[in-house]
């Protein structure tokens, strides 16, 4: 958390469609449940499927007064890491802060990639996702994974709570729990 502002700031990076926005509402609303005061917002370039975007979340114990993107975030989650070789996914971290990615590869091999001296959590979020999901939108593994690397930021219950109130009318039961799966896998599965 940002000692001058006491906000807790994500930036997702991911491709249209891959459900960056889902995710990082997830996350605040189920802090919202905690009492907390929260933004989730996303940042499209050219709006089409597949094309790079962002989204943003703010957790805080207190009003948050920002109306801007995130731009020195504690914490990046990149959805798809192909993004790494055409965004600068590092900009704005410091070496206290971390990046989540969806890879088969070792943190050890993302930070020598990145040129980056924080922490790096790894898990092969696209696989897990077409396990449990059968098609690879490997969001809700990739909160699972945020929520191992920082569990005191939001109670994990919750946001299986959020997942099942977006879920339950839009994609039936099935659909949920298969969801719920990937978040305690991402969760068990992270690798620092």
């Amino acid at each position: 958390m940002s000692k001058e502002t006491d906000i807790f700031e994500i930036r997702f990076h991911a491709r249209a469609g891959q459900g960056a926005k889902s995710a990082a509402q997830f996350v605040a609303e189920a802090a919202l449940e905690e009492g907390k005061y929260i933004q989730a917002f996303p940042f499209y370039g050219p709006e089409r499927e597949g094309a790079p975007m962002q989204a943003f979340v703010r957790i805080s114990e207190k009003p948050i007064r920002l109306h801007s993107e995130v731009i020195s975030p504690e914490a990046v989650i990149i959805i798809d890491a192909g993004l790494i070789k055409v965004e600068d996914v590092t900009s704005g971290l410091c070496k206290d802060c971390f990046i989540i990615i969806n890879t088969k590869e070792t943190p050890e091999k993302i930070k020598e990639e990145l040129d980056f001296d924080g922490q790096v959590y790894t898990v092969d979020a696209s696989t897990i996702a077409k396990k449990h999901l059968k098609k690879d939108i490997p969001n809700t593994v990739l909160v699972g994974a945020l929520l191992k690397a920082r569990p005191e930021l939001v109670d994990i219950e919750k946001v299986k709570t959020q997942v099942r109130k977006k879920f339950m009318k839009k994609y039936g039961p099935e659909m949920t729990e298969a969801n719920i799966k990937a978040i305690d896998d991402g969760y068990n599965q992270v690798q620092s």
